[in-house]
């Protein structure tokens, strides 16, 4: 059980970011990923823990995105939709950069969403973190965490935010939120609020990951500059 626990902890966010990208929902992404770890609590036990977990999780949870999208609707379109899912030919790259859970980032730190919704919503999807943890962070009741991460979401949905890195005009508008977010990232892996553990190694190594793709991306950036170090 703790083996589960923690691979999907480490793998949360590459899986719900390569769904992101493949069905344009963040909805959909972050139930099929936890679809997903409903089956692997079910299988692995008996199955034992696959050689590529993360691969697993994300089939998995591909899987069942699929079948939500059948079951809600029977349109052709979303049929068609569903077969070009299951395409695994190369995808055209989105932004100046190749990486799912940047683009992740920079969509939840979108203007139009307010400074701390996006920082809440970039550590549920990107980490895994449960809404009482970043509700501790934010030192807020857990509720009042919920219903800011839900209107977070809607707002995403509601203005069709595109799943990319914005063009080089609109990274100061995004910057500081982002730079925010790899900071309480790094904070909660080596802090970390969650129980029974007080580090996160995964968390640690995807903040150091991200601020250096950051820093390749903003190399002029002094404050970019100061975090990746």
């Amino acid at each position: 059980m703790q083996t589960i626990e923690r691979v999907y902890r480490e793998e949360f966010g590459r899986v719900v970011a390569s769904l992101t990208r493949r069905f344009g929902d963040i909805d959909v992404a972050e139930d099929a990923a936890g679809e997903a770890l409903l089956v692997a609590l079910e299988r692995w036990p008996a199955d034992g823990v696959p050689p590529n977990p993360g691969a697993w999780l994300t089939t998995t949870a591909t899987r069942k995105a699929i079948n939500r999208i059948r079951r809600e609707s029977h349109r052709d379109t979303k049929h068609a939709a569903a077969v070009a899912i299951m395409d695994d030919t190369p995808h055209e790259p989105t932004g100046p950069v190749e990486d799912d859970r940047l683009r992740m980032v920079f969509t939840c730190c979108h203007p139009a969403l307010a400074p701390e919704a996006r920082v809440a919503l970039t550590l549920r999807l990107l980490g895994g973190l449960t809404v009482a943890e970043i509700a501790q962070a934010f030192l807020v009741p857990e509720t009042t965490m919920a219903q800011r991460i839900t209107r977070a979401k809607k707002k995403i949905a509601g203005a069709g935010i595109p799943f990319r890195v914005p063009s080089a005009a609109d990274l100061p508008d995004r910057v500081g939120a982002v730079l925010a977010v790899v900071y309480l990232v790094f904070n909660e892996g080596y802090l970390s609020t969650s129980e029974g553990t007080s580090t996160r190694d995964d968390l640690t190594t995807e903040a150091i990951r991200l601020g250096r793709i950051l820093h390749a991306l903003l190399p002029d950036d002094p404050e970019v500059s100061g975090l990746s170090r």
